[in-house]
Formats: structure tokens, C-alpha cells, sequence
């Protein structure tokens, strides 16, 4: 036999040449464009066929004489199990030569009949009925054997992540009925029993007391095991932004009555972190900050994080310090002290507050915090002689978000609600309610476009004269989160100088259309429209427009607008910018 070979071989060599040839083609006629694709690369001409010019004719012959059988094994995966091929060789120009192979598929085999079942313990599992639902083949179909293969792996990998470590296939069967084009498939998973978590260890996790991690654990030992839950373990703990690499694995090789157990290998990130920034905008000036983060405190979860603002037109320093629930991840207790000194336009402050808040969910995505504020502020209104507030303010906020991704959102809605309230008669210098609110939400259009409306809104009650409400429970919708194209913090009703001195009341509507021309970039077209005012009678709406970019960061998408009043004398261009998610 192996000499029958090296005669074929060594005569093929010395066969006759197609002479003076310059390339050889291949042409494949009579197929759609998704079975041409996959007879082009099933059928690439051997480059033996052509060598220094010359074509061995021979040795094309009897490439033309697989072809028939090269097509049949090529297309048979999809279906067509009654091909036919005829090819010739066409000189097209003058040295050059052109396979053609017109390729007759024939009709397709179908299936007829799908038996899909699941037998032992998890027979009946809704979950595991829903992987056998969501097959991708079904009756009437055409057969892929690649898609059912892919289906046939789902449906294990499927079974496997619901904590059936043990199925596997008693019956797995393609037969073809050649004469009738006819297809029956049979599947039959075998379940076996479903695993239990069982303990979970936690590697190298550093300083991290491990009753404040097991808090990011979304299940329990001997709950039934489940990869969603080891999914959704992980994304907690990477939310959390405290290391630097999360390794989960389920040890299979270590279960032991039908528990496996969890290992989780955690390589902390550094516990101090300082995030130095610089910056420009018309609301603010030329800005400089830096923010402090302490991940670990007293090595027991607790997070402090103070924030320095400098700018030409206000100064901050706020601190947070947040103590977690031991017991409940989305549970905390903050602390928050801090002291604000604003200039602008319409007024300046200088304020001092503390801040105690207790935060929850209350229903499903709905999340509320109860706080009280103490605030002591020193105010001048456009330059008038300085009022002294001190209020005591107890109040309740909520909060309500879903959308498809926080730093770059394609859908979404967002809600926010915040009431608080003092009372003379409780270590406040006036009687007074204030409710403020807004809605965001983003709709995806055609063409990577997306709409973005946003409503801002707030209402005050006070039983004193309007000048003892002190400047920042004021509104002035001018500038970048209100009214765009207006300077910062003007807008609202005007004293008898014609100086703005804010409103009690506030309604702003912004509008954005959004282009997006790559994963990192988009240009905004926006128009915001709206004022704050003190009667319904007093209402004057204000309108600006402009154009925008958007970078998108890991951190947030940088803002960058520039915009101008609509029919307003003082018609000039106003740029602003932001950094931080909308969401």
C-alpha cells in the first residue's frame, strides 16, 4: 500500500503542466452568500496546484474529482445533504485560469421531530424545563449541526450553573432520513442531584474582618448552588471598589455529600487612595481639588472620605464617614460635616453643617434614608447687609434607579425625592418645608441616538418673611444643572434693582439628544427650559440651548457644553463642564 502511494505521488509530479499560467482562480456558482462563504474557504485551491508558472493538470484533475465529496462534508452541517457539483477549468485572459464550480445544494433536511427530555431528581425544575424551552432548534427547522451542538452544551453548562454537577447525556442522536429530508433528534439529559453550597473560605483578603465580607455573599451554605449567585457574589464585591483582582471558584474536586464548597481569593487594593484634579468651567472659575479615601478604618470596613474644592468662585471641604451594616450590605449609617463658601453673582455664603443619615432599601429598587442636618449659615444677598440662619433639619430621601449601565446608559430611569423640614420651636430660626425632586430617564433611538429628559422641581413653605430664608434653600436655576446659556446662579424673581434673589419654588425641564460616534465619544444637542419663581402668576420660563461633547471614562463620562439664552438680550455664549455619571 505504501508503495502504491509514492507511485501515485512520484507520477503526479511528472504528469503534464498547464504551461505559462499565471494564477489559478476559484469561482463557486448556484449558493446564497452565507453557503458561499463556507465553501470558499472548504474548497481554497492547493498552492501545489500552480508552481513557477505552470499548472499540473493532473493534479487539478484530481482535486476537481474530490470536490463533489469536499462540498457534501462542507454542507451537510447546515442541512444539504443532496448537493451536486460540476466544475471546468476557463482560461479568462491570457495566463489566467478559473476554477469554476457551480454547486447545486439541493433541498434541505428538516426536522421532524425534537425530543428534548430531562429525567432523575430535576425532572420537574422550572428552571431546568426553561433551558430544554429555550433550544435553539425546533421542529420545522432546517437542520445546523453547529447550532446544535452549541444548544447541547448550553443545555449541560446550563444544568452544571443550577448545581446539577453530575448530568449528563443518556441519549444524544441526529437521524437522517436521506429519501424523506427528515430529521429526528433525540435528547435525553439525565439530571442526577443538585448540589448545596457548601462553606466558603476567603483567601488573602488582607485587613478585611470576614464577617464584613461574608456580607457580600448573596447566598447561604446548603442553599442549592447556583453559578447566578456566584455571578452576583462577584459583582458586589467589585462595586465595592475595595480590591484589586476577585478570583471565585466553586471546588468541585472538594464536594462531599453533595456540597461544594467556595473559595474566594482576594487581593486588596490599596487602603488610601488620593485623587488630585484640576479644572475649568464658567459656573466655577479655574478649580483644584483632591479627595482622600480611607477604605479600611480600624480595620473594620469603615470608610472616611474627605473632598477639597478650591475655585475661583466657591470653596468646599466635606467629610463622609460611613459605617456598614454587619448584617446587611445595602444598609449603612453615614456622618457627614463639611463647610461651604459660595461667591457668585447673586449672593455669598459661608456655611457649616453636620449631618447624621440612615440608609436602607425600602421596596425592591426604591432606596430611603432618614437624616437629620444642622446648618449654621451666613448669607449677603447682592451685597446687602448679612443675614445668620441656623436651622435644625430633620428629613427623609428616596431614591429610585433601573437602568441597563451606570457609566454609559442606553436605557434608564431615575427618581429622586428629598423632604425636610424645621421648626422655630425646635432649635430652628424659622418654621419651614421644603420638598425637592427630579426624574431622568434615557430612551435608545435608531442610529446610536439616544434621548435624555430630565425634570427638576421644588416647593417651599415658610411661615417668615422671605429674607430670613437663607441663600442655599433658595433656587437659582442659572448655569450648568439648570438653565444652560445663563450665568450661574441667576434666574428667579428680582428685587426692586433688578438683582436676582432666587425663588421658593422651582421647575426646570432639560432635553438632550445624543449622537454617539464610538463607545468613548458623543455630541449633545440640548435645550433646558425653566425658572424658579415664588407665585404660579410669577412664573417666567427661560430658555437656553447649545451643543456638547461627551467622553466617556471609567470613572464617569466628562461633560463639556457650550451654550446661549433664547431670546434674550444678553445673548452670549457660556461654556460649562462636568465629570460624574448622570446615574
Amino acid at each position: 500500500m505504501r508503495f502504491r502511494f509514492y507511485l501515485i505521488l512520484f507520477t503526479l509530479l511528472l504528469l503534464p503542466m498547464i504551461s505559462g499560467a499565471k494564477s489559478l482562480r476559484l469561482n463557486i456558482q448556484g449558493v446564497d452568500k452565507k453557503l458561499h462563504k463556507i465553501l470558499e474557504t472548504s474548497l481554497a485551491l492547493p498552492t501545489s496546484l500552480v508552481n513557477e508558472g505552470k499548472i499540473n493538470r493532473n493534479w487539478l484533475r484530481y482535486h476537481q474529482r474530490q470536490l463533489p465529496g469536499l462540498v457534501s462534508a462542507s454542507l451537510e452541517p447546515y442541512g444539504y445533504f443532496h448537493s451536486q457539483v460540476e466544475s471546468q477549468v476557463e482560461e479568462i485572459d491570457p495566463g489566467e485560469y478559473q476554477l469554476n464550480v457551480e454547486v447545486k445544494p439541493g433541498q434541505p433536511v428538516k426536522i421532524s421531530t425534537l425530543k428534548l427530555n430531562v429525567t432523575g431528581p430535576g425532572d420537574s425544575f422550572p428552571p431546568l424545563l426553561q433551558l430544554l424551552d429555550s433550544f435553539p432548534l425546533h421542529v420545522g427547522d432546517i437542520l445546523r449541526q453547529d447550532i446544535y451542538k452549541e444548544g447541547k452544551a448550553e443545555l449541560l453548562k446550563g444544568a452544571i450553573n443550577l448545581g446539577y454537577f453530575d448530568a449528563k447525556f443518556q441519549q444524544h442522536k441526529i437521524l437522517v432520513n436521506r429519501d424523506t429530508r427528515q430529521v429526528n433528534i433525540i435528547l435525553h439529559l439525565e439530571s442526577g442531584t443538585r448540589f448545596h453550597f457548601g462553606k466558603t473560605v476567603f483567601m488573602d483578603h488582607g485587613e478585611y474582618q470576614e464577617r464584613f465580607l461574608r456580607r457580600y455573599l448573596s447566598y447561604q451554605e446548603w442553599d442549592y448552588f447556583s453559578q447566578k449567585e456566584l455571578d452576583q457574589t462577584r459583582k458586589r464585591i467589585r462595586n465595592a471598589n475595595l480590591f484589586r483582582s476577585i478570583d471565585i471558584q466553586p471546588e468541585r474536586d472538594q464536594a462531599k455529600e453533595h456540597q461544594i464548597p467556595v473559595k474566594i481569593d482576594l487581593k486588596p487594593a490599596p487602603r488610601h487612595q488620593f485623587f488630585p484634579g484640576i479644572g475649568y468651567g464658567t459656573d466655577s472659575g479655574a478649580r483644584g481639588s483632591l479627595r482622600y479615601r480611607n477604605r479600611n478604618l480600624f480595620h473594620r470596613g469603615h470608610e472616611f472620605q474627605g473632598d477639597l474644592r478650591i475655585s475661583e468662585k466657591n470653596e468646599y471641604f466635606l467629610t463622609t464617614y460611613t459605617i456598614p451594616d454587619l448584617d446587611h450590605l445595602d444598609r449603612m449609617t453615614r456622618f457627614h460635616a463639611g463647610i461651604i463658601n459660595e461667591d457668585n453673582t447673586s449672593y455669598e455664603s459661608d456655611r457649616l453643617f453636620t449631618e447624621a443619615e440612615y440608609i436602607r432599601p425600602f421596596y425592591k429598587k426604591l432606596t430611603a434614608s432618614l437624616f437629620i442636618r444642622q446648618e449654621r449659615e451666613r448669607y449677603w444677598i447682592n451685597d446687602d447687609s448679612s443675614e445668620l440662619s441656623r436651622l435644625l433639619l430633620p428629613g427623609v430621601r428616596l431614591g429610585w434607579r433601573q437602568v441597563d449601565d451606570l457609566i454609559t446608559p442606553r436605557r434608564g430611569i431615575q427618581t429622586r425625592l428629598e423632604l425636610k423640614g424645621g421648626a422655630d420651636a425646635l432649635f430652628s430660626d424659622i418654621d419651614l418645608l421644603q420638598c425637592t425632586g427630579n426624574i431622568t430617564t434615557i430612551y435608545p433611538l435608531p442610529q446610536q441616538l439616544s434621548l435624555l429628559l430630565r425634570l427638576r422641581g421644588g416647593a417651599t413653605w415658610h411661615s417668615s418673611s422671605f429674607s430670613q430664608l437663607p441663600a442655599s434653600l433658595r433656587f437659582f436655576p442659572g448655569g450648568g444643572k439648570g438653565v444652560r446659556g445663563y450665568e450661574y446662579k441667576t434666574l428667579g424673581p428680582k428685587d426692586s434693582d433688578g438683582d436676582y434673589i432666587g425663588g421658593k419654588h422651582l421647575l426646570v425641564a432639560n432635553i438632550e439628544l445624543e449622537k454617539k460616534l464610538n463607545p468613548d465619544w458623543g455630541v449633545v444637542i440640548f435645550t433646558d427650559i425653566g425658572n424658579s419663581f415664588n407665585a404660579w402668576s410669577d412664573y417666567d420660563a427661560k430658555q437656553g440651548a447649545g451643543i456638547g461633547v461627551n467622553y466617556y471614562t471609567s470613572i464617569g463620562p466628562l461633560h463639556i457644553d457650550v451654550a446661549r439664552p433664547i431670546g434674550d438680550d444678553k445673548n452670549k455664549l457660556r461654556l460649562s463642564l462636568s465629570v460624574g455619571a448622570e446615574w
